[in-house]
């Protein structure tokens, strides 16, 4: 057992690279792990976090109602830069998506952080930031801001810093709520039965 993955056992946080930006990741189904993550990033309690998994059976796990394509939209992009909004079930606890109906699932291609998932079971990871500053994209910063606070602090030079495309696929037609590296073009070219909502982000 590395040093990540113990300090997430113990219920602390780490930042960890994605695919993207960094992120402070912590155990999802230990509230008081998930706790210190909001107090760390100064985080308004009614933002939810993402669960962050490793396979399609645990965003079915913690989710329901889902639609017939998504087995071709997570084969096609995931792992990968894409967050999906989907219904959620009783197995999310009310700390993870603030009480709100749906959760979101993220599952990064990064592949160290990838595993801890897998070992570890679900995190948060929102990006390693303060609330309301930008994304972490650099390392440097990173330590700067929570080398005191955060026991384990994963270097790597893989990251975009591009955020990951928001897909919200729990009502009847989809929605992208943030335009990141994924486009509509992109999603529709592997999953043509996605309907949106509207046009507001062009193909």
């Amino acid at each position: 057992m590395d040093l990540f993955e113990k300090e997430l056992e113990a219920g602390h946080a780490v930042v960890l690279p994605t695919e993207t930006v960094y992120g402070l990741f912590a155990k999802a189904l230990n509230e008081a792990a998930v706790d210190h993550v909001y107090a760390l990033k100064q985080r308004p309690r009614e933002k939810a976090m993402n669960l962050n998994i490793s396979s399609e059976a645990e965003i079915r796990f913690y989710s329901k109602n889902h639609p017939s394509y998504l087995s071709k939209l997570v084969a096609s992009f995931l792992p990968g830069p894409l967050t999906i909004i989907l219904e959620a079930n009783e197995e999310v606890p009310s700390w993870i998506n603030s009480g709100m109906a749906t959760v979101g699932f993220r599952m990064p291609a990064h592949p160290k952080t990838l595993e801890l998932i897998r070992k570890t079971g679900p995190l948060i990871g929102p990006s390693a930031n303060l609330s309301g500053h930008a994304s972490g994209t650099k390392y440097e910063a990173i330590v700067s801001e929570f080398d005191q606070v955060v026991p384990g602090i994963e270097d790597d030079d893989f990251l975009t810093g591009q955020d990951s495309t928001i897909l919200d696929i729990s009502g009847s037609k989809a929605r992208i709520l943030r335009q990141g590296f994924i486009t509509k073009a992109d999603l529709l070219a592997h999953v043509p039965e996605l309907s949106f909502e509207d046009d507001e982000f062009p193909q």
